[in-house]
């Protein structure tokens, strides 16, 4: 549990704080390892101070084989904190996706970002550093303090002349931090437009070879794709630059490392050994710090799916799994309801209040644009931006668990969006494949014998999207899907706009039983045999609810008042009686 105050945490920070030890032991491993690579400089004085000087083989022997089992040290070391980081990414990864995935779902379903496949490849990111050699570098930045102590002991113009190339690494390190941050970031958030709109297209690819609009499309993503070319390129130059200043630097280091060491050996204060050694020391001392500057863009990106990832997650939070609620009966209320878009000056819903009681049904009519879809989505709770309350059996939607609340929802969208996989699996929400309640919800529909004439029945594939079947057969398995169980409500969106007459019959039958079950139904439609099967009508135009209550009097209403039938007057007697000339 995070703690208040100043020492709370982010979900997403403490979950990295959960692997503190595994941090800490890649730390103790990190010490050895730099401990450890002291030995070759060690090893190097040695050789030129005391074998070469004492011509002894033995003593030559034992050094090496010294050297050679803190080396073999250093080597398992190196290799046990990659396996630890290896295996605490998997842990990271597995403790994180299935989060990551229903806050990335909730978000798109909000319409407040672009796609969930953003946040996806924000936590390979994060997992991919934290297993990655960028990583190792923090690890051993710690350590040059001390390689720059040895080459102070060696001799103090040597570690001076280390620490004054330490600053200046790490200068570049800091010009590096102030002038790729936003060119990488740029570069990012082009590469997700480029990326989405891309993927957008490709699922309407049959639309657009169909009616030639596929060089009107190519002309919009290619101005996309300079954009992204655009800033890539300004990242990268910024980028190589830095690492080109960086190598120039470490070669000078190298270089002057040499001649400064022969300075001092010319004039007797250090031994040809110590000059190479310290060579050797000084680069050591600095590699950590080239390391962070030639990776700081991956550090940059890497924070910013940080940050993408700790808001959704802070946006999104987890659901309470021990809240349960008793299955609602169907009772829906809207009161003083108000739905609104982004980009719009007015709303799209304006004030709507309504009770409906569980066990009718209720058909919501109005010209184009009224807000009958937008109406639907409300009273499901799925529209992001609503103010006022919606209330089933008197309590807000938004409080339910949806994977608790989802079976006792029933939805068929005017857009019929069904999975790849087969008839059944859709049918059924890809949850457990109850054989007998497929078959239910199908005769209901009204689809079994339908289903029967594919050529594997209900295990037949649909292929991606549904493409293989018609729009009628799509609409009749959505709606299929939208009674799989026979849950409390149901909201039909134009359910009959592709089918034909037997379709129609068989919709007009399946709400007659949802009826029967005592099923609260919504139907929004346009077609008289639809609304005919309704309890109650509610009409709505621009938004605001003009008229509502039982379905003959608001039809009448919309009939107008009838012709006054022609009255037959009484003869005149003094006409009637004349006689003609």
């Amino acid at each position: 549990m995070n703690k208040p105050g100043f020492f709370a945490r982010s979900e997403l920070t403490a979950a990295l704080w959960a692997f503190r030890r595994e941090f800490l032991a890649v730390g103790l491993f990190s010490m050895v390892a730099n401990l450890m690579m002291l030995a070759p400089t060690i090893y190097m004085l040695q050789v030129f101070d005391r074998v070469l000087i004492s011509g002894s083989q033995l003593t030559l022997l034992a050094v090496s084989l010294i050297t050679l089992f803190l080396i073999g040290l250093m080597a398992f070391s190196e290799s046990m904190r990659s396996k630890i980081l290896v295996r605490a990414g998997v842990r990271f990864d597995e403790r994180l996706s299935t989060r990551v995935f229903n806050s990335s779902f909730e978000s798109y379903l909000t319409q407040s970002r672009a796609s969930p496949s953003r946040a996806f490849g924000d936590l390979i990111t994060l997992r991919q550093f934290i297993t990655g050699q960028g990583i190792f570098a923090f690890f051993d930045a710690p350590w040059a303090p001390i390689y720059i102590a040895v080459a102070f002991f060696l001799h103090p113009i040597l570690g001076w002349f280390a620490l004054l190339f330490a600053v200046i690494q790490g200068l570049l390190a800091w010009f590096g931090h102030r002038h790729t941050v936003e060119p990488s970031e740029a570069a990012g958030e082009a590469s997700t437009d480029v990326h989405t709109y891309l993927q957008s297209k490709l699922r309407n690819a049959e639309v657009i070879e169909s009616m030639g609009m596929l060089g009107n499309l190519r002309k919009r993503w290619q101005t996309w794709q300079a954009i992204y070319l655009a800033q890539n390129d300004r990242a990268q130059s910024v980028s190589s630059r830095v690492a080109a200043m960086s190598k120039f630097i470490r070669y000078c280091q190298q270089s002057f490392s040499l001649a400064v060491g022969a300075v001092l050996v010319i004039q007797g204060e250090l031994t040809p050994g110590g000059m190479i050694a310290a060579n050797l020391l000084i680069s050591r001392a600095l590699a950590p710090i080239d390391q962070l500057v030639n990776g700081w863009r991956g550090f940059i990106v890497t924070r910013a799916a940080f940050h993408r990832l700790e808001e959704l997650l802070r946006d999104y939070p987890e659901r309470d799994p021990n809240l349960t609620r008793v299955a609602p009966q169907g009772e829906l209320t809207l009161r003083d309801v108000v739905a609104t878009a982004p980009g719009r000056a007015t709303p799209i819903l304006k004030g709507l209040d309504f009770t409906v009681t569980a066990g009718t049904v209720t058909a919501i009519i109005g010209p184009s644009g009224s807000g009958k879809s937008t109406l639907a989505r409300v009273m499901v709770g799925i529209w992001p931006d609503v103010s006022g309350e919606v209330l089933l059996d008197g309590l807000p939607i938004q409080g339910w668990d949806r994977l608790e609340l989802g079976p006792h929802l029933g939805y068929l969208p005017q857009d019929i969006e069904l999975f790849e996989g087969t008839i059944g699996e859709n049918i059924a929400r890809f949850g457990k494949l109850e054989s007998a309640k497929i078959i239910e919800a199908a005769r209901c529909a009204g689809l079994h014998e339908m289903i029967l004439r594919f050529p594997k029945g209900y295990d037949t594939p649909i292929g991606e999207a549904g493409n293989l079947l018609s729009g009628g057969q799509r609409q009749r398995i959505g709606l299929a899907r939208a009674v799989y169980g026979y849950p409390a409500m149901l909201v039909l969106d134009e359910p009959n706009a592709n089918l034909d007459e037997a379709g129609e019959v068989a919709l007009i039958n399946t709400i007659r039983q949802l009826k029967a079950k005592n099923k609260t139904v919504f139907l929004i439609t346009h077609r008289p045999s639809a609304v005919a099967v309704a309890d109650r009508v509610i009409l709505l135009q621009d938004g605001q609810i003009v008229s509502d209550g039982p379905r003959e009097s608001v039809l009448a209403g919309l009939r107008g008042p009838r012709p006054a039938a022609p009255r037959t007057e009484p003869p005149n007697p003094a006409i009637g009686s004349a006689q003609p000339a």
